[in-house]
């Protein structure tokens, strides 16, 4: 059967959208402005095509002579997406049958009505804000961004505007939710699926750590997130193309992203993905590149066994004044990045590599800095074993509540106080972190997030009352200040892969997933059930706890696993 590049050639392109379309209508008017009228019409299903018929069945806006404020409409999608938006205009009444439409996109209700350069609002990464020219029985869509809130206002003097249909268009990969989670906390479980969602949004072309802004591949912000992709959707070739398209643009010698900390976290990356996945092909790929990076990284160990990494010098950006949080996280994560290293060297066969890394992580392991009352940098010691982590949860970790945590590391601060044994501490933790954004209307997790930002704030999904504080346009820092604070960002998604590797209790002990321990820690959750996938089919595990207080656990392993008995679980009740 020919296609269009059989007939075309030239239409054949070299690269193909893995991406699908879906129209959306809003499911609320949240406002309207000046000589509005019929905007309920918008609301429900419509005809994805502009029609001659149903002139009566339209929304209306008219800015006459001496009208005080322009029409308009701000329009509730419900939830979160990436895409654009399709405006299908029925007819315009003007001098020249033409007419002006300001659209302004948001991620919160504020953002949505804020002027270009009001409190940050910017179109950086994506335009968020502009005005397109329309006609009569058109249909005008807009470029792709992130958003949830959707503000149209008619310009000009003299001019009525109807229309048939407000679409958000959302773009996105339809994959099968195959790993899952649900346990006898309704909060946790929202939360879990709030972090999904929030990974896959940023599934698109590659893997991007923002939808609004930061459509780009970081390779750092990209380390949760593709642990987050195996707890939920098993193998996507958006990691290995992500890693891959930062690889070939970042020389051995240079920083990946610019930042010596990312690069640590590629080595991160290429060890996770071969113990989910076990594709030794990819990983031999990988041989010049990662040989070349791990020999440049062990010379910036110092002969005391402090780490020397150069500028740009980052953990997270919570953290980027504190001196000494930076140098005992990158002491940490160069830590574990050369124990990492040491592994793909020997699976690849590179002893002298793998050697060098060992005598690195030996020397590492020896120089304990204070990690400066960072919650974020004693989290990573406390991964990486450069401190204890009972003392360091009682000292830092657990001090103030859910204060101090960070969304980027967020995964490592739960895990370092999993690993002091209080997981009691680590659900309501995460509960009042990732469950305040939740309380504040979010439909996926932020950028960054502090709890003391709740205090006398409006939630995003509503206008400001009078006498709070807008929680999205008034805070934020560095890169993320005001509006142009990202609420959809995939480094936040952390909760996933906390919450099946410590609470449901997959931890994968063999490259491709051959093999897992299973070590339930339900604290005082009553039940806890879930699915995990592996490259061989998906693990279905229930834990419930008896009345005597012990944990009764069923494991349902894949067909392949029963039949073939070449894979393996061991259980630590």
């Amino acid at each position: 059967m020919k296609k269009i590049g059989d007939i075309n050639p030239s239409l054949s392109g070299y690269a193909s959208d893995p991406r699908i379309r879906r129209y959306l209508s809003p499911v609320r008017i949240v406002k309207t402005y000046g000589n509005a009228s019929g905007t309920e019409n918008l609301i429900g299903e419509k005809a994805c095509q502009i029609t001659l018929g149903g002139g009566e069945d339209v929304c209306t806006l008219s800015n006459g002579q001496g009208c005080s404020e322009n029409a308009g409409v701000l329009l509730d999608y419900g939830t979160e997406i990436s895409g654009s938006v399709r405006i299908m205009v029925f007819g315009v009444n003007s001098r020249t049958g033409r007419a002006d439409l300001h659209i302004r996109f948001g991620e919160s209700v504020s953002e949505a009505l804020s002027n270009f350069g009001e409190k940050n609002s910017c179109c950086d990464h994506a335009n968020r804000d502009e005005i397109i020219n329309v006609g009569f029985l058109s249909a005008n869509e807009t470029n792709e961004s992130g958003f949830r809130f959707v503000y149209l206002e008619l310009t000009g003097e003299d001019v009525t505007l109807s229309l048939k249909a407000v679409q958000a268009v959302f773009i996105f990969r339809d994959l099968e939710y195959r790993g899952s989670f649900e346990c006898s906390d309704p909060l946790v479980n929202k939360i879990w699926q709030t972090a999904a969602y929030t990974a896959h949004l940023n599934m698109q072309e590659y893997l991007w750590d923002g939808v609004k802004r930061d459509r780009l591949v970081w390779i750092g912000d990209m380390q949760t997130e593709v642990m987050t992709i195996a707890s939920v959707f098993g193998y996507s070739d958006i990691v290995p193309r992500s890693m891959d398209l930062i690889r070939d643009e970042t020389p051995v010698g240079s920083w990946m992203n610019g930042i010596s900390s990312y690069s640590l976290w590629w080595i991160f990356l290429q060890y996770d993905f071969y113990m989910s996945y076990g594709d030794y092909s990819y990983l031999s790929r990988q041989r010049e590149y990662v040989t070349g990076l791990l020999s440049l990284l062990c010379g910036y160990v110092g002969d005391n066994g402090e780490e020397k990494l150069p500028e740009s010098r980052f953990i997270d950006w919570p953290n980027s004044e504190n001196d000494e949080a930076k140098h005992a996280g990158l002491q940490s994560m160069l830590l574990m990045a050369m124990e990492r290293g040491a592994f793909i060297s020997d699976t690849l066969g590179e002893f002298v590599i793998s050697d060098k890394c060992r005598k690195a992580a030996e020397k590492l392991s020896r120089h304990r800095p204070s990690a400066g009352n960072s919650k974020q940098a004693a989290s990573l010691m406390v991964c990486a074993g450069l401190a204890d982590a009972e003392k360091t949860n009682r000292e830092i970790l657990s001090v103030g509540g859910a204060k101090g945590f960070s969304t980027f590391l967020g995964y490592y601060t739960l895990s370092a106080i999993a690993r002091s044994g209080d997981y009691d501490g680590a659900i309501e933790l995460m509960k009042q972190y990732w469950g305040g954004m939740l309380d504040m209307g979010a439909t996926t997790f932020w950028e960054d997030f502090n709890i003391d930002w709740m205090e006398n704030s409006g939630r995003i999904d509503e206008l400001v009352p009078e006498g709070k504080r807008d929680i999205h346009g008034d805070f934020g820092a560095y890169c993320y200040l005001g509006f142009r604070h990202s609420l959809c960002h995939g480094w936040a998604s952390g909760p996933v892969p906390y919450l099946a590797q410590t609470v449901l209790g997959v931890k994968v002990t063999s490259p491709g997933t051959r093999s897992i321990d299973i070590v339930p820690h339900l604290g005082r959750l009553d039940y806890v059930r879930g699915s995990y996938p592996t490259p061989h089919g998906d693990i279905h595990i229930f834990h419930a706890r008896g009345e005597d207080g012990s944990v009764e656990t069923k494991v349902e392993l894949p067909p392949l696993w029963r039949k073939t008995g070449a894979f393996s679980y061991e259980y630590f009740g």
